[in-house]
């Protein structure tokens, strides 16, 4: 349905602009990671995890903006694959803590130098001053009330 109202029409159009971009990239360099048989989540909890060390789910929830019942399945399988560990806290039994494994370690040292590349290949479209627009454009509305 095709509206009248500029303001409305301009949104619908650059939303689908943006949803199609981020969905045609996000496929390109998902591919990468399926063919290490990773889903894109589970590549998310190991970056995570190799970037910042051994983290809490709660705290891998937030970083890779999921639920802590997803990152419950998600380290479930990846604990199954032996490339990640839960750890309970001494102090507090309820409190896991998850920690990369010699195997997911190499796993992911190996996938995410190819995400890497993916994604700057796919970026390379985009001269570096664009790069930094679209950046900026995109935290804008990604803060949109919530910062």
């Amino acid at each position: 349905m095709k509206t009248n109202n500029t303001a409305t029409y301009l949104a619908l159009n650059t939303y689908t602009k943006l949803m199609r971009a981020a969905e045609s990239v996000t496929g390109r360099t998902s591919r990468v990671m399926a063919a290490a048989g990773l889903t894109i989540s589970q590549f998310g909890v190991l970056e995570a995890l190799y970037h910042k060390g051994s983290l809490c789910q709660r705290d891998i929830a937030a970083k890779i903006l999921k639920s802590t019942g997803n990152i419950t399945m998600v380290i479930d399988n990846l604990e199954k694959n032996g490339l990640v560990r839960r750890e309970r806290d001494s102090a507090d039994r309820r409190f896991l803590t998850v920690h990369l494994t010699e195997s997911g370690h190499a796993l992911i040292s190996r996938v995410f130098a190819d995400v890497e590349a993916a994604i700057q290949s796919e970026m390379s479209v985009l001269a570096a001053g664009e790069q930094e627009t679209l950046g900026a454009l995109c935290k804008k509305l990604g803060l949109k009330g919530g910062g």
